[in-house]
């Protein structure tokens, strides 16, 4: 009969009055361990009755790219399933030059782009026309494989040394008709590599010749009807001018600096705070989408994929040649290269700090910022390593990594990243700086 006191029948009761004894206690701690063990087994996040999601917050996404063949990670991604095993269905969007695809970026019609990696850092300080919008890099997209192509009628005159150049640009200049040459964008890749090239050449890019902006798939029509002299672009378009007939390669990028950083994925700094496990399924598909790229076999299908008219537009061979490592430079020069284009390997993916600082150097050098940049605050706010660290922490991912280390460009200068940006920025004799 149930105690109206305790609310608890006899057995109950009694039990409560009980010395401890060792075979109660050991009674008592099996039933505990053995509730701890049921626990241990459930999922991770499991709180009470609840779940604490691993989801992505965003299933769906647009993703911005531009027609160039390192736009493959994104394609692949979406073409081959490795983003929907992450929990997304991501939508390829092409658009039509780079502006177009910060101003997608910036408004929210596409979630997440392909971008040139000084877009991000000029859009977080507002520069060159860029609305200011602060972006973040949690990923580099590949390394290597753009180049210089000069029009064809300078073949066997000029081959890979930019102060070969120096004499026609001064004859032009002086029957004022200066040459012109062609970048995809002011503060990206395209724009710091020509302006690079042509200042170890002794020209100044600002006062010597005409420096414009061509989208890269118009590069080469516009260099056939000839509207300009030379262009720095990425693959596949000095291939298809080497295969047009209208020009040659003066020298690729990795000629210039040999296993350098190219394009990024970007999020704007905003959505990847409100979306935090989104961003990281996005690294986990790109991650895997590079190492299926990196896997030469596969590169065939990558070229059969990407040459579609929704992505490049341009005949699968002419893609993938470059791709391989066979390198005509259309002048005579012909070898096997040992950097070719690629998506993960050598810790490509990683978002350096170091390569944030030494584009701010060349933003210094060529009048785009006002003064000297804060080189250390905005490469703490754009190049986000802990955000890639936590996604690839998540798979077990583990050969990423940051690295300090410096290099050297084809001109012999070396950039420290320990070193004072400011003073390597002004050390440069051939500038357009600014204060």
């Amino acid at each position: 009969m149930m105690n109206k006191a305790t609310g608890l029948q006899p057995d109950q009761e009694s039990s409560i009055h009980q010395p401890t004894t060792r075979r109660s206690f050991l009674q008592q701690t099996g039933r505990t361990t053995a509730i701890a063990t049921l626990l241990a087994g459930l999922p991770r996040g499991w709180v009470g009755t609840a779940y604490a999601s691993d989801a992505p917050e965003t299933t769906s996404l647009r993703c911005g790219i531009i027609a160039l063949t390192d736009c493959s990670p994104f394609v692949i991604g979406a073409e081959k399933g490795f983003f929907k095993k992450h929990g997304l269905d991501v939508t390829i969007a092409k658009g039509a030059n780079w502006a177009a695809i910060r101003d997608s970026l910036s408004t929210g019609d596409n979630q997440m782009t392909h971008m040139l990696i000084g877009m991000p850092i000029a859009s977080t300080m507002g520069l060159q026309g860029s609305p200011k919008k602060p972006m973040v890099i949690p990923w580099i997209i590949n390394r290597n494989g753009q180049a210089i192509t000069l029009k064809s009628e300078w073949k066997g005159k000029i081959g890979g040394d930019p102060k070969a150049l120096l004499p026609f640009v001064d004859k032009a200049k002086k029957l004022g008709e200066p040459l012109t040459f062609a970048m995809t964008f002011p503060p990206g890749t395209h724009a710091m590599w020509i302006r690079y090239y042509l200042a170890t050449g002794g020209i100044n890019p600002d006062k010597d010749i005409s420096l414009i902006t061509i989208p890269p798939p118009q590069m080469v029509a516009n260099m056939k009807i000839g509207k300009m002299d030379g262009f720095c672009v990425g693959e596949p378009w000095n291939a298809r001018a080497i295969a047009d007939g209208i020009g040659f390669t003066s020298v690729t990028t990795q000629d210039i600096w040999k296993d350098h950083p190219e394009k990024v994925c970007a999020f704007t700094q905003e959505f990847a705070e409100k979306n935090p496990k989104t961003v990281k399924a996005v690294l986990k598909g790109l991650h895997e989408a590079s190492l299926w790229l990196d896997d030469f076999g596969n590169r065939p299908e990558q070229c059969a994929i990407v040459s579609k008219a929704a992505y490049i537009n341009c005949d699968k061979d002419i893609i993938l040649g470059r791709l391989l490592g066979k390198l005509d430079y259309g002048d005579g020069r012909v070898i096997q290269d040992e950097f070719p284009m690629h998506f993960s390997k050598r810790n490509c993916n990683y978002p350096q700090p170091k390569y944030a600082k030494w584009w701010l150097t060349q933003l210094r050098r060529w009048g785009m910022t006002k003064g000297a940049p804060d080189y250390e605050g905005v490469t703490r706010q754009v190049m986000r390593g802990d955000l890639y660290e936590e996604a690839m922490k998540e798979i077990g991912y583990t050969q990423g990594m940051k690295d300090d280390s410096g290099w050297e460009m084809f001109d012999g200068r070396k950039f420290d990243p320990s070193g004072d940006p400011e003073a390597y920025a002004k050390g440069f004799e051939v500038n357009s700086m600014k204060g």
